[in-house]
Parts: C-alpha cells; structure tokens; sequence
C-alpha cells in the first residue's frame, strides 16, 4: 500500500506515475473526499472546543448555585452532534481506505515505461538454443508417449488443467526440487517449511486481496463441525504469501538484515479469466509447484539484492544449461505489488519461443506497509523494510524445459549433468 500522506501532499505527481502504468487514478473522487474529511475533522475540533467550555461552565454554575439543566442539555446535544461528526468521517475514511487498497505501487524510477510486454527490455541472454536434426516435439507429446502425463486421470481426479504425473517425470520434478533448495541453501538462504493454506490478512499484507479475490481459492468453513475458526482462508497463490508473513507485525534489529528465505510450496490459481490461454500441458495449471525465494531488506540495499535475486535464479538455469535470456519489465507489465521486476525467461523448443520461469521483484516498501514490518537501529524511530521475492524456480515450466531441451529423437530425456545425482546417477530417462 502508498503511503496516504503521499496522495495527501503529492497527489498529482503520485497519478502522474500511476499512469505510466496504465492505471488511472480517480484524482477528483479523492480530492473530494480529502475536504470533506478536513471539514468534518474541523466541525469535530470545534465541537469538541464548545463541549469542554461549557463542559467547564457547569462546574462553575453549580458552584454559584444556577441551575445547570439548561447546560447540561446544550452539552448532551454537542455530544450527538460529535458522534455524528465521528460516524461521518469514519464513513469518509472508510471510503478513502477503499480506493486506497486497490492503488497499484508506484513504479521504480529506473523501470522503463512502456505499456505492456512490447515494451519490456532485455537485459541479458544466455546459451544459445539447441539446433535438432529431428522434428522436436513439446512436453506433452512427449510425456504422454512415455506414460508419464495423465490428463485424463486429472480431470477425473479434479477437473481441468490439473495434472497426474508418473514414473520418471514425478521423480525428475521431485529432484528438482531438492536441487534449488540446495542451491539456495548454499547462497545463504535459509529453507522454510510454510502452511498452504492462509488467512485474509496475510493475502492483504501482500497484496493479493483484495485486488485479486477472483483468482483466489477460498476455503468454505465447516459449520457442522462448529470450527471456532471464523476467519476466511485461502489455498496460497504463491508461497511469497506465507514466507513474507512469517515476520508481519515486527520490527527487527538492523543486524538482522537482510533476510534470504526459501521454500518449497504448491501453488493454487483459479486464473480467472485467463480461460483459453495455455490449458494445454503443465504451462498454466491451477496447481503447480515453486520454490520461492523471499529476501527483507534495508531500502538502501533492496536495487542490489534484486540484482543478487535475478543472478541466483539465473545460477539454476545455468546449472541445468537451459538457454535464456533476462527482460526489466516495463512500467505496463508490472505487477501490483512490484516496483521494479525482472523476468527470466527459458527457450522452449516445442513452441519456438522464450517463457517466463521466473518473476522476480522489488516491491519497496509497498508490501511492508501493509505487513507493518519495520526495522531499527538501536533507539532510532522504526522504519519500514524492503521485501523483494522471486520464483527460484516455477518446478513444472523448469520440467517443461528440460523435456524439450533434452529430448531425444526417439523419445527419450537426457538428464542434465547437474541432476544425474540426484536420480540415482542415471544418465538418461
């Protein structure tokens, strides 16, 4: 969330900035309900100051031996007056919070502008695609000649765009799993285990909620079992949510900073609206897995730690030496929550064309605000930390490229050399 002194003093530079982004802020609806705060907050002053004159008056009338009836009513009305005052601008505010929660975060300085993914920049490109001297094929051609993608079984199971995977290609996804973990245990990470399932104010304090509600799956409470729990909770939608939330509501020593987590986690997406789009294979699934990495850090250190986040995806791609190249998104193709992203994106032979596996981002101090997670030095006033989180990497889109990356012409998956260890030592799938 802004900062609501900034829409307070700098309104119109703060809409000048959202715009970059495609998103237009309602200037006037806020200047409107900005004065009638103002001018209720100032009736409510001046009541308050009527109250305790004549507050003071009834003392000293009694003293005199006046009858204080007279005052004690004018008082009783000056406090009617002051609760509706009080409901009014607690219904202005209400209202201000509301537009408040759905302002995207403004974009980095140094974030292109630009409209959507036709403007996103590439910073980088690594590994050259590999030329076939066979007809390639894409991940579902090939898994499901070898038995291991059951889409039949999914949608029995569940419903569409889920997924059943077998054999060899369960156990390719579990080693890489293990692989990134360690990997990002040795940069310093520290892996953590995190619940699936969340409550509404942890969707808030990153800001899925309530911007993304639609996309979200809600768990319905159990009346007949009489669950005192009387909170809505949520499948996750990316494990960024519970890593980031296991420090809200903190302040935190300067020396602790900065912070690097990671942690394995399925993700749920019910993506509405996005119908059409990628159903086919593991690209775009409701559930799908991820190993997040989440780092807290001081604001004067977060531009570098979104360079050491982009270089330590980029280590497992070039581990697995899977070609790819890095885009710095544009102001158009930022996420809510984001200052500032850079997107990797792996070559996938099947389709021809680089896709995104990983999304990582500053979001500033936009998610602490709403964490409430600070920091301090000593006896200095808290302020607010960094959080920067990025995917290290999205499990199935790295299966997908290691199946078309690797394949052989007869049909087989060469493993990469990385993770032949990891599987027993065999070579191939």
């Amino acid at each position: 969330m802004l900062d609501p002194k900034l829409l307070r003093t700098n309104l119109e530079v703060v809409a000048s900035k959202l715009k970059t982004r495609g998103f237009n802020l309602d200037v006037a609806k806020i200047k409107q309900l900005e004065q009638q705060r103002k001018e209720l907050q100032t009736t409510a002053e001046n009541l308050q100051a009527e109250k305790n004159s004549k507050s003071k008056n009834i003392g000293q009338a009694k003293a005199q031996g006046i009858d204080i009836q007279p005052l004690l009513s004018e008082v009783a009305d000056l406090v009617d007056k002051l609760k509706q005052a009080e409901v009014a601008s607690n219904a202005i505010i209400a209202k201000l919070e509301e537009i408040q929660v759905g302002i995207p975060n403004i974009p980095d300085q140094s974030t292109t502008i630009g409209t959507d993914e036709v403007n996103n920049l590439e910073i980088k490109n690594w590994g050259k695609p590999a030329q076939f001297d066979f007809k390639v094929k894409d991940h579902v051609d090939l898994a499901e000649a070898r038995g291991w993608y059951d889409n039949d079984a999914a949608v029995k199971i569940t419903s569409a765009r889920f997924s059943v995977l077998k054999g060899s290609m369960a156990k390719l996804q579990r080693s890489l799993i293990q692989f990134m973990l360690d990997i990002h245990e040795r940069a310093g990470f520290e892996e953590v285990y995190v619940p699936f399932i969340v409550n509404q104010e942890s969707l808030f304090a990153t800001g899925q909620l309530p911007k993304f509600e639609a996309d979200s799956y809600k768990i319905s409470k159990n009346i007949e079992h009489n669950d005192t729990n009387d909170r809505d909770l949520y499948l996750i939608p990316t494990g960024e949510v519970p890593i980031t939330n296991i420090y809200r509501n903190q302040i935190l020593e300067t020396s602790k900073l900065p912070i690097k987590m990671a942690g394995h986690t399925p993700c749920f997406r019910s993506e509405a609206g996005s119908y059409g789009r990628d159903t086919k294979g593991l690209i775009r699934q409701h559930q799908f897995e991820k190993v997040e990495m989440v780092v807290l850090s001081k604001p004067e250190d977060s531009h570098k730690a979104l360079d050491e986040l982009t270089l330590q995806a980029e280590t497992i791609l070039q581990k697995l030496e899977l070609p790819y190249r890095v885009m710095s998104l544009c102001t158009g193709d930022l996420g809510f929550s984001a200052a500032k992203t850079n997107d990797l994106e792996v070559w996938l032979p099947g389709q021809q064309a680089y896709r995104e596996i990983s999304s990582i981002s500053n979001c500033a101090d936009f998610q602490a605000r709403r964490l409430k997670l600070r920091y301090r030095k000593g006896q200095e006033k808290p302020r607010l930390v960094h959080t920067l989180n990025g995917s290290g990497l999205a499990v199935g889109r790295t299966l997908v490229a290691i199946l078309e990356n690797y394949q052989n012409e007869d049909g087989s998956i060469s493993i990469p050399r990385v993770l032949q260890p990891y599987l027993g030592g065999i070579s191939k799938i």
